[in-house]
Parts: structure tokens; sequence; C-alpha cells
């Protein structure tokens, strides 16, 4: 059992013991929950708020305090003290290291694992990449956040579906397919693939500003695409495998995969199954010529199911897609993992599906996150300043390989390596900060080996197995743990934050912020960083040495698993 495990059982039966009247009181895993860390070591390692308690005994909280104070008896775990409506714990040095690294190092790479989502799926949505376009940096933030998401909740036990809500569906791939038509070939697609596609579809809205009747005709493409023109579909399936082809690169460089592919196109015989139940529910009315939502109530402006034109719209396959999840998966969650922009559309279409009679969709949630800049310019598709992922991931590569040359020139492996900690760079970077945050990805941190960064986390990883290896050589076996030996102040930091690793990833899945264990994988590099430079590991005492190595091991493996949980690989050396 771990110390914040046995605390908390602690601290339940002191309050039994203290109010053995008392009625509702939260049990050991709730009270763990309410745990917290004070903001100066010196009050303490945890602090346990007796507010918690006050509805609960009918007493202020610092005399429910000072009660079970009188009452604590486990010394073998903490002392215990009264610090205002706060019981504030010192954990016993000796039998925290020892508990700590027997529960890391007996679970290895699975410590903090759980089942608490067994039985339980959830659906994510995440990436959804556009068919014709190339696979840019602004996609980077929603790959990476659900691909993070789907490692998590798959660690604590949920059935996972990840899916790619491809964007093939809209006027767009008519007119493509007319530009395709008028100026390309098919030889010239093949070799140039998207970027040639990107070519036709600029210079058709070019000739478009000249021949406005070129609207037209991609309107007319599309329409034979709707009504299953075996032309049509032939060329818009062609152009949807170039794509696939073209972002297969990016995604197997970033490690990503999915379940489903089923995009926008997916649902076009699904939505009339959506029409005829708003319609038998009397929820669609209509508004200037088109058929809306009224929203209203709900303090937001109506929900655009159908066009004048009668054709529909985002909302409308978002309507089908999320039945069709549920009806397929049987979701417990459903996450959309979108840019914040999309705030609106997302509480509309959620909305809608509770209107609907759907009890489930207070089970759907819009999983937003900010903008990306580069090197503090915004990008815009528009305006041409688009940085294509897939370029950046090379170079980072290549930066990486740079850097490692001069560094490590016998290094075995160089190429591979700089592979690992040069898309490691680029994950860290856009997963380090909360996903609401805006950010600004700049290669100076990016690859920065001394700062917050992934290669930072990845060589601290390559230095626990360094000295892994040369205890092994040195004959050093860890069969006895010696926490006597690990009470200094560097040990307890960096057992601290390990013992607190299980509860960062269930944070990080109950608010969605892959970041959480960004920034834990961090401070425990920070933290065992300081403790190698602190102390001699492999040097002195016999049983100062193991006490040592099985930290460093401790260290490593909750650095591995940290860094695999949002997406990164963790190189043995660099």
């Amino acid at each position: 059992m771990d110390t914040m495990t046995s605390l908390s059982r602690a601290i339940y039966e002191t309050i039994l013991l203290a109010y053995p009247e008392a009625k509702d009181i939260p049990d050991a895993k709730g009270i763990r929950g309410f745990l917290e860390v004070p903001p100066n070591p010196e009050m303490g390692d945890y602090a346990f708020p007796c507010f918690r308690l006050s509805k609960v005994l009918h007493m202020g909280p610092p005399m429910i305090a000072k009660k079970l104070t009188e009452t604590w008896e486990k010394g073998e775990i903490a002392a215990a003290e009264a610090a205002g409506g706060y019981l504030n714990f010192r954990l016993n040095r000796v039998n925290f290291a020892e508990k700590t690294l027997q529960a890391v190092l007996e679970a290895g790479s699975d410590f903090g694992r759980g089942d608490e989502g067994k039985g339980k799926t959830v659906c994510l949505d995440y990436s959804s990449i556009n068919i014709a376009k190339r696979f840019h940096i602004g996609h980077l933030s929603t790959t990476m956040i659900g691909h993070s998401l789907k490692r998590i909740y798959d660690f604590l036990g949920y059935e996972t579906v990840g899916i790619n809500h491809l964007g093939d569906w809209g006027t767009q791939f008519g007119k493509m397919i007319c530009a395709y038509k008028l100026w390309g070939d098919r030889e010239s697609v093949e070799k140039g693939g998207v970027d040639e596609l990107t070519r036709l579809y600029v210079r058709f809205h070019q000739e478009a500003e000249m021949n406005p009747e070129l609207e037209d005709q991609g309107r007319a493409w599309f329409k034979k695409i709707e009504d299953g023109d075996e032309e049509a579909l032939s060329i818009f399936k062609w152009f949807k495998e170039l794509t696939l082809k073209d972002t297969a690169r990016v995604y197997e460089l970033l490690g990503v995969t999915f379940d489903s592919y089923a995009g926008e196109s997916f649902y076009n015989d699904k939505m009339g199954r959506v029409l005829d139940e708003l319609k038998e529910k009397q929820l669609l009315t209509v508004s200037e010529g088109a058929s809306v939502v009224d929203l209203t109530d709900d303090g937001m402006p109506p929900c655009l199911i159908l066009k004048k034109d009668g054709t529909t719209l985002y909302a409308t396959r978002d309507l089908a897609a999320a039945i069709y999840r549920q009806d397929t998966y049987h979701f417990d969650r459903c996450l959309y993992v979108v840019a914040y922009q999309q705030d609106l559309h997302f509480r509309q279409v959620f909305r809608v599906l509770e209107k609907m009679g759907y009890a489930w969709a207070k089970n759907c949630v819009h999983v937003a996150f900010g903008m990306i800049s580069y090197e503090g310019e915004a990008l815009s598709t528009r305006k041409g300043n688009v940085v294509i992922l897939e370029d950046l991931l090379n170079q980072a590569v290549e930066k990486a390989l740079s850097i490692i040359q001069e560094k490590s020139p016998n290094l075995e492996n160089k190429e591979e390596i700089a592979r690992q900690v040069g898309i490691g760079a680029v994950v860290y970077a856009d997963l380090s900060n909360s996903r609401i945050k805006d950010m600004d990805f700049r290669w100076d941190r990016a690859l920065n080996f001394d700062g917050e960064s992934g290669p930072y986390v990845q060589y601290t990883h390559a230095r626990c197995c360094s000295l892994l290896r040369k205890a092994e050589a040195a004959g050093v076996v860890c069969d006895e743990l010696h926490g006597e030996h690990l009470q200094d102040d560097e040990a307890q930091a960096l057992l601290r934050l390990l013992s607190r690793f299980p509860d960062v990833i269930r944070d990080a899945a109950d608010k969605y912020e892959p970041s959480m264990i960004t920034r834990a994988v961090t401070d425990i590099a920070q933290a065992y960083n300081k403790f190698y430079y602190e102390h001699r590991i492999l040097d002195g005492d016999a049983a100062a040495v193991k006490a040592r190595v099985a930290l460093t091991r401790a260290a490593r493996d909750v650095i591995a698993r940290g860094l695999y949980l949002i997406g990164i690989d963790a190189p043995e050396k660099m």
C-alpha cells in the first residue's frame, strides 16, 4: 500500500475514533482526494483541510484539527499537528521512502495503472484533418492532446475509441474536382499529391474571380458527389486516398493511430434520421428560409440545421455522428478535442441532443485548446502563412541530430535517437502548458537540453539508465530498500513527487489535461537531477548505494511512463 493510501486510511480511522457518533464521514478514498500539499515545505508534507468535515460535525475547522491531533496515533506513518483549520503531516521519512520505493518498483511501468475504467468506453474525436489539404502545425494540438488522453484512459482501464473525423464533405470538393477537370491531369496529381491539389484549388479561386460561373460548376460537381455520380465519387475517393497517404507519414512520425476514420461524408446517409427526429419532436423552426432549432431560452443563437437550399451543415453532421457513436460504441464519455473557437458550436449541438431527449448528451465534452503561433508569428491558411507539420518534424529531427553529433559524437544509433528527441521536443512544447492557453512554438525553447523541455526530461531518463547499467556492472542488487539512507531533503522531495504520480494521472483524466503529466515528469526530472548532483549514487556505504540505485530505478520507471502517456519516447542513451 502506498503512503498516501495509508495516510488517508489513518486519517479516516482517526476521525472515527475522535467522533464515533458522526455520520456521513467521507471514506478513505474521499479523504485522499482532499489531501493537499502545503505551499511551504516547512509546514509539512501533506495537509488535510478540516473544513471538509465542518458540515457533518457541526463545528469549526480549528476545533476539529485540534481534536484530531490529540487522537492521532499513527507515528509510523506521519506526525500530525494542527495549524488553524488544517491538520498538517510530517511523514516518517524512513517509512515513506521504503513504502514509496516498494510501490513503484513492484509495479514498474504499471505504477499508477488503474481499473476504474473497466467496463466503460470513451470515444475521442481528435486530429480531424481536412481532405486535400496539408497537415499543418495548427493540427498539432488536437492530434497530440487527443492521442495523450487516449493513452491515459487506456492506462486507467477504459475501452477507448480514437476517431479521426475527417473533413471530407462540402462544396470545396466540387470546386476541386472542377479544377482538376479543367487544368489537371492524373500524372501531375499522383506525382504532386496534396500540394498539387492545393495548387489546383488556389487556381480555381483565382479564375473564379474573373469568371464567377465557375462557382456554379463547382457546386454542380459537389451535387454529383451527393447524388452518387460514379465519376465524381471516383475522383473524390482518389483525392481522399492521396491525403491519407500524405498524412500517414506524419502520424507515423508522431506514433499516432486511430480506430476509426469515419469522417463527415460517412454520415451523409445518416442525417435523414436526425431531420426526421427533429421534425417529429417539433424542434425545427423556419428562420429566414433556413431550418433551425431555437435556443433562445438557453442564451444561444439558433442552431442552423438546413440552409435555405436544403443542404446540411456541420451541426447536422455532428448530431448524426454523436447518435451513431452512442448507438455503435455505447460510450460513457465522448470527447471532442477541437479549438476553443468552436465552443458555441458544441454547446449548441449538445443542447440540441438534450432537447431531442438523449440523456447521454451530458456525457459529450468539448475539450478546447488554444491557438498556436510559430516564432512569435500568428499562422493563417488564407494568408499563406502556414507551417507544414511534416516539415517542422523533419527539421526538429535534423536539429536534434546536429546537437547530438556535437555533444555526443561517439553515440550509437544517433539517427534513431535524434528522431526520438526531435519529435519529443515538438510534442513536449505542445503539451507543456495548460491546453486552453495559446502556444508560441520556438526552437530555442523546444530543443533546450538544459531547460524545461522534452530533451531535458529524455536526457534525465537516459542518465538514470546509464547509472543503472553501471550499477548492474558493479554487481549492485537492490534486495533491500534501506530507507534510512534516503532521509535527506533531495531524496524526500523526489519521493514525494513519485508517490503523487498516480493521482496526477487521474487528475489529468478528470480534467482532460495532459499538461499535468508533462509538468509532473518535468518536476521529477528536476528533482532527480538535484538529488544526482548532491549525492554520489554509486559511492559509499553498500546499503546507501542500494537505496540510491533503487531510487534511480523508480525515477526512471515513472519518467518513462509519464513520457509514454504524453506520446514521447524515452531513449536509454543520449
